[in-house]
């Protein structure tokens, strides 16, 4: 009945979580026959139910650490539910049973023998502990005579840890009166007498007689030993510790032996394997979280963001993932405040709805910024810390370019920041660090690649490159795909004719079509133009290049877009780094440089996890150029936190720069790529950046506000709310509700924030309202939080703006139309021949990541508010084929950003005392 039971309830289980099965590991050392035969009981029964069980078999020459250790890998391991240590363990080795079975985790300890259960069942506290499965199954059977067990007097003879002491605890707090009896009890017969329910565990053949027990008793017999018996081929049979002949004469029931208690001891363990993973599943329910919020101390004035960020004591980030439901193998540690996520929990989830997807972007900014980070973080702590939803920001990991030059960090600001910020703003978990390395590999392959072309024979290059190994030669599998592109459908080296091997030895690389730079994390004015190749072992091949900053490489954008470690390799494979002199694209495959690009960013890909000063969690993975790139944060931490979120929590990430560039390209490209669809835009506004475009003077980070921003002026506002409308128009333009932000400044007035509220509802917007998050956290975005709660609900009819089997020239004619606000577009003659190159070479369909100046709708910075009837200029086309776009250089702009004359550095140093960074970021 228990089996039919529990395999009912594996089914159901299964049904409601796909995937899902109940794990017992039963762990085993030596080789005993009799060890051998129970765990062969236990393997089939949990066969027959639907548990999922594994017996790891350790050898009788391991040790106490070896067992441990194991016992530790089987504690971690999510898919296991209940875990027992077979015993006696068979080894020559000194080990401490005690220490062994205390090592098992608690909440999978389903024999029941662990200190910490055994002390739990002693308090009584019998729904948060196992039970030992023979006193399990003994009570099991009690229950099914129907006689109550509460006011009746129960005897159990034994003290073992295994049956006596725990059977003794079960009867008495199923409110029997409990008599424990051993071996020195004097009056044994005496007691067995007075016993309503009799619970035998001696280990003593027959030692209790049936004239003992009393009429109408329940006997349970947990015996097991050995007479003699001539009539058996063995010599010997099986007896319990109760005369079963004389005592069944005068017990209402008794169980036999064998068949009675042993049987119910293996359905135990089988209940409470079913049972561990129920309370698993309930405990980490995909959606269902238990989080621990940090209590904000808010000081006014609003001290600096790195006294704010260190005066805060974030949560260990073990205890983050925990929380969310991430299990302790999807997790690895970088110290105690971040850590990279398995790419795993993906395929655990792949079942679970995805939560509510909101993108936050801003009107045109001032080159001071508008706070899109800081209002992304304090849309997160109120939606998590105050409205108590499941909630996970996705933001981009900072290039140490600019923090150390002029813009600082990228953390948020007052109340508002991931934490520690130090971390954040600095190597984080070295990602960038392994693009520059990626990348940087691609640029040496390249000359050197023309280099050895250059200065060897055919055959020479054929010998270096497919070498003879114990007089064999042999294709590598990149080499057997360039092969396949170039149609020689071969696998023997030496089955290539001369046509062949010349065709596969020579890319013939094109030094003036070369497209890809080396990089760096620093801003370096000087790199952007240098000469290599001028060292004599260079003989004189020579030629113009350039370092650009390491997050405006093709390989950053690919590790944004990359929907997995499969999916950025062969993303990589299609980097075309060049063209022949023939005119062909030249890939990173070509140059056989496809795996060792995946080694060097297999870490890379997989997502960084923080929090914020609030406590809730936060994605930081990629950090892709908002210009020449898309300018989002990865594609993976936005699906991994929208499966942990469930269905009825917020994911909200962060679009580069206004919304006519990184929303644009958010929806365009990066959920193209992803086939997410977002549900709220929030686009955050300034009265200061308003009055910019309403006419105000220009203004410079590091230089005090011209008088004009501070103070009220509402004809400049009411005029500059024009970029505001047009922005609104551009995410409506994509059948998103969109929700403005006022991010308020101390220098903005009651009358001024009024007013564009009142425009930005006049123009469409969902709603709008008034934020003060960078002084108050969370508790001064609430109203934007209710507001995006409730335009969540709303009907969003997600379009894209183009088919991407549209022109080149069309494609890049509507958004400039549309979303710019252009009356045309003009490609000067270099972009209409790339126009005509990547066609031919079949880029043609690839989505558009128009590169132009982020300070106004237009191509000129100077052009404020909503500018119309211009003509964009395009200079040129370029083509990101691994990331999947081709991007069109809107008038001039720079990959390698310059150190301003006072950089941040300036404010950045160690602290004398602690140790800690100081300075502002």
């Amino acid at each position: 009945q228990v089996r039919d039971r529990l395999k009912q309830q594996v089914i159901e289980m299964t049904e409601k979580f796909p995937g899902f099965r109940p794990g017992l590991a039963i762990l085993q050392v030596g080789n005993r026959d009799d060890s051998n035969l129970y765990i062969n009981m236990k393997l089939k029964a949990a066969g027959e139910i639907g548990i999922s069980a594994n017996h790891i078999k350790l050898p009788n020459t391991a040790t106490e650490a070896d067992v441990l250790k194991c016992i530790a890998s089987l504690n971690a391991d999510p898919a296991v539910h209940g875990f027992i240590v077979q015993l006696p363990l068979d080894t020559d080795k000194p080990i401490n049973t005690e220490k062994i079975t205390n090592a098992v985790a608690p909440e999978k300890d389903v024999d029941g023998l662990s200190s910490i259960n055994a002390g739990k069942l002693s308090r009584g506290d019998l729904g948060d502990c196992f039970i030992p499965c023979t006193p399990k199954g003994c009570m099991e059977l009690i229950r099914q005579t129907g006689v109550q067990v509460a006011g009746k007097r129960a005897v159990v003879i034994g003290r073992s840890k295994i049956v006596g002491a725990p059977m003794h605890d079960l009867l008495l707090w199923n409110n029997a009166t409990v008599t424990t009896c051993h071996s020195k009890t004097s009056t044994l017969a005496e007691e067995v007498g007075k016993a309503d329910i009799l619970v035998v565990a001696a280990g003593r053949a027959e030692m209790v007689k049936g004239e003992w027990i009393k009429p109408g008793a329940i006997v349970i017999d947990c015996g097991i030993n050995h007479v003699p018996d001539s009539t058996k081929a063995s010599g010997k049979r099986v007896v319990g510790d109760v005369a079963y002949t004389s005592a069944k004469e005068r017990a209402s029931f008794i169980t036999p032996v064998p068949g009675g208690v042993g049987p119910m001891t293996v359905a135990m363990l089988m209940q409470s394997t079913v049972e561990s993973a129920q309370r698993f599943l309930e405990k980490f329910q995909p959606g269902k979280w238990t989080i621990q919020y940090n209590q904000l101390t808010l000081k006014m004035p609003v001290p600096s963001d790195i006294e704010i960020s260190q005066s805060c004591m974030p949560k260990p980030i073990d205890q983050v993932a925990k929380e969310v439901g991430l299990f302790p193998d999807e997790l690895e540690l970088y110290g105690q405040t971040k850590a990279k996520v398995q790419l795993s929990v993906l395929n655990r989830l792949k079942n679970q709805p995805d939560g509510k997807y909101v993108v936050v972007t801003g009107i045109t900014p001032t080159p001071l910024g508008e706070g899109k980070s800081t209002t992304t973080v304090g849309l997160v702590q109120a939606l998590g810390a105050h409205l108590h939803q499941n909630v996970f920001a996705c933001v981009r990991q900072p290039s140490q370019g600019p923090t150390f030059g002029i813009k600082g960090g990228a953390a948020g600001g007052g109340y508002c920041q991931v934490v520690p910020m130090e971390e954040f703003n600095l190597h984080l978990t070295g990602d960038i660090h392994a693009i520059t390395a990626a990348n940087n590999l691609v640029a040496a392959a390249i000359d050197a690649r023309i280099f050895h072309e250059l200065t060897q024979s055919d055959q020479a290059l054929y010998n270096r490159l497919v070498p003879s190994v114990n007089g064999v030669r042999k294709f590598s599998d990149i080499q057997i795909r360039r092969l396949q592109k170039l149609g020689i459908n071969k696998t023997d080296p030496m089955a290539l004719t001369k046509e062949e091997v010349n065709s596969f030895v020579r890319l013939d690389i094109d030094p003036g079509t070369i497209t890809w730079q080396r990089v760096l994390d620093t801003n370096d004015r000087f790199l952007r133009k240098i000469t290599i190749g001028q060292s004599p072992t260079e003989k004189g091949f020579t030629r113009t290049a350039q370092f650009d900053i390491t997050v405006s490489s093709e390989i950053m954008a690919v590790l944004a877009l990359a929907d997995g470690l499969d999916d950025m390799k062969k993303r990589f494979g299609r980097m075309v780094v060049a063209s022949s002199k023939k005119g062909q694209p030249i890939t990173a495959d070509d140059l056989g440089v496809t795996g060792a690009l995946a080694v060097l960013m297999k870490d890379a890909v997989k997502p960084n996890l923080m929090q914020t000063l609030e406590g809730t969690p936060v994605f930081v993975h990629a950090g892709p150029f908002a210009n020449i790139a898309h300018g989002n944060s990865s594609v993976l931490a936005d699906k991994i936190a929208l499966k942990l979120v469930g269905k009825d929590g917020f994911v909200v990430t962060e679009a580069g720069f206004g919304a006519d560039i990184g929303m644009e390209k958010f929806f365009n490209i990066k959920c193209r790529y992803s086939g997410l669809r977002p549900h709220v835009v929030v686009l955050v506004a300034t009265v200061r950046a308003l009055k910019m475009h309403g006419g105000g003077p220009a203004v410079t980070a590091g230089v005090p506000l011209p008088k004009e921003y501070t103070e009220e002026n509402l004809q400049l506002v009411a005029k500059g709310c024009s970029n505001l409308n047009k922005q609104i128009q551009n995410a409506r333009l994509f059948g998103v509700p969109v929700v403005v932000a006022v991010n308020a400044f101390k220098t903005d007035t009651k009358a001024e924030l009024a007013l564009v509220v009142q425009h930005a509802k006049e123009a469409g917007a969902f709603d709008a309202v008034e934020c003060t998050h960078w002084a108050e956290g969370g508790k001064g975005a609430l109203a934007l939080a209710r507001a995006v709660q409730r335009a969540s609900q709303a009907p969003s009819n997600f379009r894209f703006l183009y088919n991407v089997e549209l022109p080149v020239v069309d494609k890049i004619r509507l958004i400039a139309q549309q979303v710019y606000g252009a009356r045309d577009i003009e490609l000067l003659p270099e972009a209409q021949e790339k126009v005509a190159l990547y066609t031919k070479q079949g880029f043609g369909n690839l989505p558009i990541c128009m590169a132009k100046t982020h300070l106004s709708l237009s191509h000129d910075p100077e052009q404020k508010g909503a500018p119309t009837g211009f003509v964009l200029p395009i200079r040129d086309i370029r083509a990101s084929v691994g990331a999947g776009f081709l991007y069109p250089l809107v008038g001039t702009m720079s990959t390698m950003p310059g150190l301003p004359t006072r950089p941040c550095f300036y404010d950045i140093d160690l602290d004398p005392v602690s140790g800690g960074v100081n300075g502002l970021f």
